[in-house]
């Protein structure tokens, strides 16, 4: 249930062209040096799309230890795709809970739009809310707790001055705990968006859709009456233990759809 007492988020706001006739939503891609077919799916779909624009609305990186990391193995592919694919069509990136520390060094050397979380987005005379989803998974206490420390800019000065190899290894560190405290909550525990506080974002935004990612578990349902969520797919084609997985959320002036990535 939401704290009635919490600040609500500053919303930015992003209207969209005339001239774009489709616009297409991706999230929680997750890549890393383990997910060489997401790549190269990913890269596939970037090529093909005829959308003329692409938001990535959180965890295009399994991990993201500074922009100082871009010139190094499955970053620097990464970043040599994000350009290719900016010089053909808008690219908007939103930080998720894996890739807060994109910095704008990245984005513009790869010529990538940052996109606030949570922003509106003005599009065919209709209002979307984008967010990665985090920020709302209210009931995840132990997980809110940590994202306020690692958002703070004390804590992110602080680990951006580190060697690059030691943030990695503290990376790699946090992600191996963040799996052990998944095994261990009791009956496989799942986090989904708080309703009320999702529904008192969309009020103050003056928005009757939300889009997010970060759950993990793609659908779409209504909050209320006059108000419906999407949830974007997770992309996974590298793992076996679970169906390939690789959606996009397409909005056109008909309306939205969700559809093969390829």
């Amino acid at each position: 249930m939401a704290d009635a007492a919490s600040a609500l988020p500053a919303f930015a706001q992003l209207s969209a062209p005339d001239t774009w006739r489709a616009i297409e939503f991706v999230s929680d891609l997750h890549l890393g040096d383990d997910t060489p077919l997401t790549f190269d799916a990913f890269a596939r779909y970037l090529r093909r799309t005829d959308a003329d624009a692409v938001f990535i609305l959180g965890d295009l990186f399994e991990v993201w230890v500074g922009d100082d990391a871009r010139d190094h193995g499955v970053e620097a592919q990464c970043a040599e795709l994000l350009a290719d694919a900016a010089k053909q069509r808008f690219i908007g990136f939103m930080h998720g809970n894996r890739d807060f520390l994109v910095g704008a060094e990245l984005l513009d050397a790869c010529g990538v739009v940052f996109v606030a979380d949570p922003t509106v987005l003005c599009a065919f005379g209709q209002r979307l809310l984008l967010t990665h989803g985090d920020a709302l998974c209210l009931s995840d206490t132990a997980y809110q707790r940590f994202r306020a420390l690692v958002r703070s800019d004390e804590w992110q000065r602080d680990f951006l001055t580190q060697p690059l190899a030691e943030r990695r290894n503290a990376a790699r560190r946090m992600r191996e705990e963040s799996q052990q405290r998944k095994r261990e909550q009791r009956g496989g525990e799942w986090f989904d968006v708080d309703a009320d506080e999702a529904l008192r974002w969309m009020r103050a935004a003056g928005t009757p859709v939300l889009i997010h990612g970060h759950t993990h578990v793609p659908g779409s349902n209504a909050l209320a009456a006059g108000f419906e969520r999407h949830v974007l797919s997770d992309w996974d084609l590298d793992h076996p233990h679970a169906a390939p997985r690789a959606e996009v959320l397409r909005w056109q002036r008909s309306g939205l759809a969700r559809v093969a990535s390829a």
